[in-house]
């Protein structure tokens, strides 16, 4: 599982490289536990959590980018 501090230093190509990643990874998580071949099941939650994680990230950035948030003082 990676720490926000460590998604927060990445750059925009590599967010969505890991981001890719990580959906290909649940979707064959998804299917062995569908199959009843995953033993690990917590590995499911850790991945999802990423993913919003490195969404959020990718979403500030946009926004940021945009002009549309303002810092708090």
């Amino acid at each position: 599982m990676a720490d926000l501090a460590e998604i927060r230093g990445l750059d925009p190509d590599a967010l969505e490289t890991r981001r890719r990643e990580a959906k290909e990874e649940l979707f064959r998580l998804r299917l062995q536990h569908a199959t009843l071949q995953l033993t690990a099941t917590s590995r499911l939650r850790e991945l999802r959590r990423d993913i919003a994680q490195i969404m959020t990230v990718q979403r500030e950035r946009e926004l940021v980018g945009a002009g549309a948030v303002e810092e708090d003082a």
